[in-house]
């Protein structure tokens, strides 16, 4: 793999530092290198919160991202963070009702109802693994049975079956978008 340089963004409280670092684990499993840094408001709720991901196959010369291949934003809070430093034929995944003013350019989008569908799963706190699942989904950066453990093996007992669902609701919902093209994700997205 060639380095590959995802950013998992939103607001505190999101887990999105979490989420990260099951990503990051995996995909050290899977025999890949991975540098993980994180950033984050000193307000624990409500503020900027963002963790970024180098992954290569060997050692990066660089440990923080410059140029981003796979970004998510689960709140608008999170859009500017990025900005400039998304390429062209990246991919964006937004939480739909979160994200209102997604950002603008010639990569590909996909906003997506992250924090229904937890809700709807009974626990909205879910929201970054089902957006996690969706990025699995359509990056293939890991095998989702691969972070399946990881996030079975980090949780506490009461919590692995709503995880584990939300993983796999967030790869429908991904899989659905390219199905049925409810964003058509070849198109690059300049809404001006």
């Amino acid at each position: 793999m060639a380095d590959c340089q995802v950013r998992l963004s939103g607001s505190g409280g999101q887990g999105l530092i979490l989420s990260a670092g099951f990503l990051a684990e995996t995909l050290v499993g899977e025999g890949h290198a991975v540098a993980q840094s994180q950033s984050y408001e000193p307000t624990s709720r409500g503020g900027l919160s963002r963790s970024d991901l180098i992954i290569s196959d060997s050692l990066a010369d660089y440990p923080l991202v410059t140029a981003l291949d796979w970004l998510v934003i689960l709140d608008q809070c999170a859009v500017k963070a990025s900005a400039g430093m998304i390429r062209d034929d990246a991919m964006v995944i937004t939480d739909s009702r979160l994200v209102t003013a997604p950002p603008e350019g010639r990569f590909r989008l996909v906003a997506l109802p992250v924090t229904e569908a937890a809700s709807a799963l009974g626990n909205k706190r879910v929201a970054n693994l089902v957006a996690l699942g969706a990025l699995i989904e359509l990056s293939g950066l890991c095998a989702l049975e691969h972070l399946e453990d990881v996030v079975k093996a980090r949780m506490l007992a009461a919590l692995r079956g709503v995880n584990i669902k939300a993983l796999e609701c967030g790869r429908s919902l991904a899989a659905a978008a390219r199905k049925n093209q409810i964003v058509p994700m070849e198109l690059e997205h300049n809404p001006t």
